[in-house]
């Protein structure tokens, strides 16, 4: 598959698998690990019916490509990793407020901005 790129760590994985897990080709969890986490992935990808693999620890590292994985390694299918501001708009629960900002560059400046938007989105 071209667009398929490789993902690791329990945060993306989870935020993958949350986010869009039909995007999500296949996922390797180290063999023997049971762990909260590790269980915490394995039903979602149960749940989202995921196509899961188990390795150990040195398959997962030759696939991550010895970056920091885990125990957790997928692909997905990046040309489905696109997502257009009005759906997400669409499927909103409950008012949206949004921050859009242009040209921050400085990251004191973006906190006070992220600081200032909770302060007044919890003001509503």
């Amino acid at each position: 598959m071209a667009n398929q790129r490789l993902i690791y760590g329990f945060h993306a994985v989870n935020a993958r698998l949350w986010q869009n897990p039909k995007s999500i080709t296949e996922l390797y969890v180290q063999e023997g690990k049971n762990d909260a986490r590790t269980r915490e992935v394995l039903e979602k990808a149960a749940t989202e019916n995921v196509r899961l693999h188990f390795a150990d620890a040195g398959r997962l590292d030759t696939i991550a490509k010895g970056a920091r994985h885990q125990g957790v390694v997928g692909f997905i299918d990046a040309s489905k990793n696109h997502v257009h501001l009005e759906d997400v708009l669409e499927n909103l629960s409950e008012p949206a407020f949004l921050l859009v900002l242009d040209g921050i560059t400085d990251p004191h400046n973006l906190g006070a901005c992220l600081r200032t938007a909770d302060a007044m989105a919890c003001m509503r």
